[in-house]
């Protein structure tokens, strides 16, 4: 591996300090946060300047705001972005950790579509296959992603009286139990289905969001019961969490914090 360019590194960390705040900076507030020469930042602010990556702030001289280079660089990276590619590289991480089978899901109407597998190596281990299509309400994919829905649009998916499909005894079929765990699953964050869909099966899913912050996808881990517990479930919702959060930032999503 190469060696880093100071200089190179302390420009970008200039433009890094633009993704706090309210997003304008002063030379000294740069000087003050990175603990640089005052002759040094000056130099990098007035490269960045020239080359349109920071302008100034229409009538607040001496502050600056991102200019126009970083949007399109990043527009172009957006781009660049395949869900389905991105989802099956972070699921096969996942997997490697935990050996056990993953998925990526998205929803359509009240169903979830996967669109990225790893399989577990385990000789007992889900069946299932990308492309397949399942009841949301029945998956912990799927009951992330309807927790994910403002309650206009849920309710416009499933109404009061809507009547939903069993896949086995433990399936959710009230719409109002449904709502009750959706709510649960809203302030923990992370979703668990206990063979809902695969009466030998649970599985455990986390919400993916895209650079907009929205919920555009769920990854799920998912465990025949022989190898499921109340502690391999709570190992499994931190690595579900971590892996969707990896996700996200590949598809441009800034972690609160990160």
């Amino acid at each position: 591996m190469g060696r880093l360019v100071p200089a190179v590194t302390r420009a970008l960390d200039i433009l890094e300090l633009f993704l706090d705040g309210d997003g304008t900076l002063s030379a000294p507030d740069i000087v003050r946060k990175l603990q640089l020469p005052r002759t040094t930042v000056h130099e990098l602010v007035t490269t960045l300047a020239a080359r349109s990556y920071i302008v100034q702030v229409p009538g607040q001289p001496g502050r600056y705001r991102l200019g126009v280079r970083p949007y399109q660089l990043g527009s172009r990276y957006a781009e660049q972005l395949d869900l389905a590619a991105e989802g099956q590289q972070v699921a096969r991480s996942v997997a490697e950790t935990c050996d056990e089978t993953v998925h990526v899901a998205i929803l359509e109407g009240t169903d979830v579509i996967y669109i990225a597998k790893v399989d577990s190596t385990h000789a007992v281990r889900m069946v299932s296959a990308a492309g397949r299509r399942l009841p949301a309400h029945c998956t912990s994919v799927g009951k992330m992603l309807l927790a994910s829905l403002p309650d206009v649009e849920l309710t416009s998916r499933i109404p009061d009286n809507a009547d939903l499909v069993a896949m086995t005894p433990n399936s959710i079929t009230e719409p109002g139990a449904l709502r009750e765990a959706l709510a649960e699953i809203r302030s923990r964050g992370v979703a668990v289905e206990s063979r809902e869909s695969n009466p030998d099966v649970s599985c455990v899913a986390a919400p993916v969001r895209d650079r907009t912050g929205q919920v555009v996808a769920a990854l799920s881990i998912s465990v025949p019961m022989i190898r499921w517990s109340d502690e391999r479930r709570v190992e499994l919702e931190q690595l579900a969490a971590k892996g969707a959060v990896e996700l996200s930032e590949r598809l441009g999503h800034r972690s609160v914090g990160g």
